[in-house]
């Protein structure tokens, strides 16, 4: 591929908005050096994704697939925060549907290159049938990825862990001393993925799959933080180039739209809170949290005595009120001391503002990557999939703290989430957490460390082949 030619780069996310952003965050980087980029997702999918700048426009292509009807997915549904976990194995059938049309594309626009995601088992067939080389983005962060055995061995059977127990300690390509590993309650909800499911295709076939068939791998990840694990997946696990291309961090604020006036009176009841004293909570928009688990968090909140604003939403499915789920009387007894939002709410502006002192999150790596590019520490809640992982992450580095759970269940206590709160507000020990996040917005927040890689990355797609 030539040096100074542009390249036409087909960008193929799985249909969840934790993935499509990234994956559109990767596209802008691309567009901004000159290539043309066909971002493919679903109609509706793409009408809600945010609007791109006016300079990039021309260069970044929505192309629209329809999801064939499959029995029990809703009608209009698109994306993972459209449906229930439950219904998530009917969308990945109705996914695999899109091959025929997905070839039919690759045939006639010709791209020099396919980035695709984890699920896209049949991406690259597609690609070498047509000759185009492909590449597996991966959104989960390196320490996660180097968790699991190598695609190749999952291949043969050799050595594979086939017990929720083999789970719950690091495994043997992890130096020790490690904290990597699952813990009982976390990996019984993840094991469903090493099975079959509607879909006929498990999550672990279609991750290996993606890998296997890819000229590279491009981790949303960095050196800096991960340099350890990034060595592990190039060196014992993929066999293939394992290529950052930085944490692709928010550097826009979130747009208002119409929505001045929600954010105004947002900004107004932060800006009368004391400085690094505000508990910012939210939970991402599919975490499914039982009715127990919310009352201990409120309760807990409660209990710390100091500031909240909680972004309080139901996810997909539900047919409760976010209020109903909270205990009796919370809201009028913590009306002075809190803001429950059960709408909108920026999260970057949030985080941003100086009141804020600490994020209660479920550890999504994108939420997790929005906090420390805003120098704010954490209070870890992982939920499922790659968050416990990333939890253990956080903590081995000081980054984070981790509220305490029974190690069988997962159940914690008001207690607990009030204590974690107060270690980081309050007490001397939260100083060095304070510091940590601080240090690591020099990683999460340094444009120009980012647009380095990104630079890096550029540079490998033109030359490949050369």
């Amino acid at each position: 591929m030539a040096q100074n030619n542009e390249l036409h780069i087909v960008m193929f996310p799985w249909l969840a908005f934790g993935h499509m952003m990234p994956f559109l965050e990767l596209s802008k980087g691309l567009a901004q050096r000159g290539h043309r980029i066909s971002f493919i997702s679903t109609p509706r999918n793409i009408e809600r994704l945010p609007k791109l700048p006016p300079n990039l426009s021309s260069l970044i292509t929505f192309v629209k697939l329809t999801l064939p009807p499959v029995e029990n997915l809703p009608e209009k549904a698109e994306a993972t925060s459209d449906v229930p976990l439950k219904t998530v194995q009917y969308l990945k059938k109705a996914f695999d549907g899109l091959e025929v049309p997905f070839a039919r594309f690759v045939e006639s626009s010709c791209p020099n290159w396919i980035i695709h995601d984890f699920t896209h088992h049949w991406a690259p067939p597609i690609a070498t049938k047509f000759g185009v080389p492909s590449a597996f983005f991966c959104i989960f962060n390196g320490a996660f990825s180097a968790f699991w055995e190598s695609p190749w061995i999952q291949m043969t059977g050799e050595d594979t862990r086939t017990e929720p127990e083999q789970f719950t300690i690091p495994p043997k390509w992890i130096p020790s001393p490690s904290n990597l590993a699952f813990r009982h309650y976390e990996i019984l909800k993840l094991f469903h993925s090493l099975s079959e499911n509607a879909s006929g295709v498990s999550d672990m076939q279609r991750f290996n799959s993606s890998i296997r068939g890819s000229k590279f791998v491009a981790m949303r990840s960095c050196e800096e933080l991960e340099g350890d694990y990034l060595s592990i997946l190039r060196e014992k696990l993929y066999r293939i180039p394992v290529i950052p291309v930085g944490l692709l961090p928010p550097l826009e604020e979130d747009p208002l739209g119409n929505r001045e006036d929600e954010w105004i009176n947002i900004k107004n009841w932060l800006d009368k809170q004391r400085k690094g004293y505000v508990v910012y909570v939210a939970f991402g928009t599919e975490a499914a949290l039982s009715r127990e688990e919310m009352h201990e968090i409120a309760l807990g909140l409660e209990l710390s005595g100091l500031p909240f604003f909680w972004g309080l939403r139901m996810p997909a499915g539900s047919e409760v009120s976010p209020s109903s789920m909270l205990p009796s009387g919370f809201e009028n007894r913590t009306q002075d001391q809190g803001f429950i939002c059960s709408g909108w709410a920026p999260q970057k502006r949030i985080l941003s503002h100086p009141s804020v002192g600490v994020f209660l999150t479920h550890c999504g790596w994108s939420s997790v990557i929005e906090s420390l590019t805003m120098s704010c520490p954490l209070v870890l809640l992982p939920l499922s999939t790659d968050q416990p992982l990333v939890a253990r992450l956080l903590e081995s580095k000081k980054i984070g703290v981790e509220i305490q759970r029974d190690e069988q269940d997962g159940s914690f206590t008001s207690e607990s989430v009030a204590n974690s709160l107060r270690l980081v507000i309050v007490e001397p020990e939260g100083e060095l957490h304070k510091a940590k996040a601080r240090e690591m917005r020099e990683v999460f927040g340094d444009k120009v460390r980012h647009d380095r890689y990104m630079d890096d990355f550029d540079q490998y797609l033109r030359n490949y082949g050369c």
